[in-house]
């Protein structure tokens, strides 16, 4: 299952912004840009692990395997 991701580089041409500041902003713990990007990060994580859990219903031996995966993240970060 792949997902399309745009890289920082990606994301600093996308919004005309030099991409050195933009990895910069992204750096800095309280900055808004940050807040964001990874705001966005999740919301496709989100999306990608909503794909992965109805391919697991049905039965789809890699998916299940990610979502295991997936399961011993969340508990890791507990």
């Amino acid at each position: 299952m792949a997902a399309l991701y745009i890289t920082p580089t990606e994301i600093a041409i996308t919004l005309d912004v030099p991409e050195e500041l933009f990895k910069s902003d992204i750096s800095i713990s309280d900055h808004p840009a940050r807040k964001a990007y990874l705001k966005g990060k999740v919301s496709q994580k989100i999306a990608t692990r909503k794909q992965m859990a109805m391919l697991a219903r049905v039965g789809s031996p890699s998916a299940l395997e990610m979502s295991e995966r997936a399961l011993l993240d969340m508990q890791d970060d507990e």
